[in-house]
């Protein structure tokens, strides 16, 4: 089946609401053009409805005119082809599949038993998992300490590498605590299954990163499982804000606060509602409502204010933000049209990050310098954009390269700028999306 996609026509009821917003605001066109940091003559274009707007002008055009989302909401298209995050269809899975090449490449496939003896699978090398018999709680015990404490330098791995070299061992690691909960019981039974889950919510947030987003619904799936089985069900709500994420980054503004709304139930524990709640906050900004913003943002504060569960559990979300709500803020600010107030907050937020956190330097980075470039100082967001380039190139993350693309294409558009052509060529490279 062939479908054809159409073609975005440009918005005359945006060019005209514009045009009656500006006048009504006192604004000539140059004041406006100098307010936006766009050129007259796109402007004048979009104004007409002869071009289409960008994203970005839409949410500069909307903060400077103080229309409270309205332009926004008349300038962004329909989410139209994109599943509302929908969970990848469930495998009865018996036995999980991995492929090594010696070339680099890997492939994981989860299949049902019959899947594995019709494939011929049955016939290679089984590995025994030392009988039949149950684990012993000095076993379990063990097992929970080292696989604790491995966890902690994955995570600490998957701030400098690019995800394919991590999948492998965590995806192992967690067939081996999935199986040793099976022949455990007790504390240990249920804690083996806890950390399962993590690994599996971990390597689902890593398969994001590496591009594909259906394989990380499955993987957050597995997550979910395992901690049900465990007798967790909490981590269902944070799974909603994991496939929140998703939604984020289709720029689905409407799915995203839907999603983190339901993750903001009082029976879920206050971390989960917190990280929630910083979600909610990302999609107000994308449909520019300042106001619901920042109300969730003060929920969010409050929430993770709180310091509940155990001193041992591992960390749900991200554990390299001194100031996650700070951080989000900035975030946010950019998606608002406000870019000045957004790299101040980020220049604070940054200086706090440890310089091992690569990716998370990269990430936030990078937004940073679309930020300062959005603000129309394009000589300060190539300085702080090109120290970031090489870590950029070594963690390949289809996430941060959205917002790199959308650095580049700010930055075309003042390519009399000597440091701009100098960027110009990585940055092209670097900005198309890495593949699964």
């Amino acid at each position: 089946m062939v479908m054809e996609v159409p073609v975005p026509q440009p918005s005359t009821e945006f060019g005209e609401d514009l045009r009656r917003r500006r006048l009504d605001a006192g604004l000539s066109l140059t004041a406006m053009s100098a307010a936006v940091h766009y050129s007259k003559a796109q402007l004048s274009k979009v104004e007409r409805g002869i071009k289409p707007p960008s994203r970005d002008l839409v949410r500069l055009c909307d903060a400077v005119l103080k229309a409270d989302g309205a332009l926004n909401a008349l300038g962004t298209p329909a989410v139209a082809g994109t599943p509302n995050a929908a969970v990848p269809e469930e495998v009865d899975e018996e036995d999980w599949m991995m492929q090594l090449s010696p070339d680099g490449r890997g492939r994981f496939q989860p299949l049902g038993r019959r899947q594995v003896v019709g494939a011929g699978a049955a016939s290679l090398m089984r590995l025994g998992m030392g009988g039949p018999g149950p684990v012993t709680p000095a076993e379990g015990t063990g097992m929970l300490e080292a696989s604790r404490a491995l966890f902690a330098h994955y995570r600490r791995l998957g701030q400098s590498l690019q995800p394919g070299f991590l999948l492998p061992a965590l995806i192992a690691q967690t067939h081996t605590l999935r199986e040793l909960s099976a022949r455990s019981d007790g504390a240990n039974r249920r804690e083996l299954l806890e950390l399962a889950s993590r690994y599996a919510e971990y390597i689902g947030w890593l398969v994001q990163e590496s591009g594909n987003e259906q394989a990380a619904l499955w993987w957050t799936q597995r997550a979910v499982d395992l901690a049900a089985a465990g007798g967790d069900p909490a981590l269902a709500g944070y799974a909603l804000v994991r496939r929140a994420l998703i939604t984020l980054y289709q720029d689905d503004a409407e799915q995203t606060v839907a999603l983190a709304r339901r993750a903001q139930s009082g029976k879920l524990p206050p971390r989960i509602r917190g990280l929630a709640a910083q979600r909610e906050a990302q999609g107000h900004a994308l449909a520019g409502d300042h106001r619901a913003c920042l109300r969730a943002l003060d929920r969010a504060r409050a929430l993770l204010a709180r310091h509940e569960g155990s001193p041992d559990a591992t960390v749900i979300g991200s554990m390299h933000l001194p100031d996650s709500v700070g951080m989000v803020t900035g975030w946010c600010l950019v998606d608002l049209g406000r870019p000045g107030e957004a790299a101040e907050e980020l220049d604070r937020q940054l200086s706090l990050v440890s310089g091992d956190a690569l990716r998370t330097q990269a990430r936030y980075g990078v937004r940073r310098a679309l930020a300062y470039a959005s603000d129309g100082e394009i000589e300060h967001a190539c300085t702080l954009a090109e120290p970031l380039l090489d870590g950029v190139a070594t963690i390949r993350s289809a996430t941060i390269t959205i917002d790199l693309h959308r650095l580049a294409r700010v930055l075309a558009r003042h390519p009399d700028h000597t440091s701009v052509r100098r960027l110009g060529p990585r940055l092209g490279t670097l900005s198309r999306l890495p593949t699964s």
